[in-house]
């Protein structure tokens, strides 16, 4: 499969019980401002893992660099961060990946 432009990204955290429902409520609000404005981001997953409820996946794949540095640098992101990442355990562990292949 030939070297695709696209970015393919993970994001893994897990926040505190008590701020569970606060961090939902940021995850939905900001993927909602993501799937409507950021037409770069071909992609914007969350999973939460089942048995252990506070532990989230995010799954992004931009369509270019210039998509994930526009999407890094927006207001929303800070704001969704300044929500997120006090409630962490752990610093958010982000992961890039390259596509090997895929079925869609």
């Amino acid at each position: 499969m030939p070297q695709s432009p696209q970015v393919y990204q993970l994001a893994r955290y897990e926040v505190r019980p008590e701020s569970l429902d606060r961090c939902l409520a940021a995850i939905h609000q900001f993927v909602a401002y993501v799937r409507e404005h950021e037409d770069g981001t071909l992609r914007y997953d969350v999973w939460q893992e089942r048995d252990h409820p506070t532990r989230f996946v995010h799954q992004f794949i931009f369509r270019d660099a210039a998509a994930e540095q526009a999407h890094s640098d927006s207001a929303e992101v800070k704001q969704f961060a300044s929500v997120l990442y006090p409630e962490c355990l752990a610093p958010v562990d982000f992961i890039d990946y390259q596509l090997v292949t895929s079925k869609t």
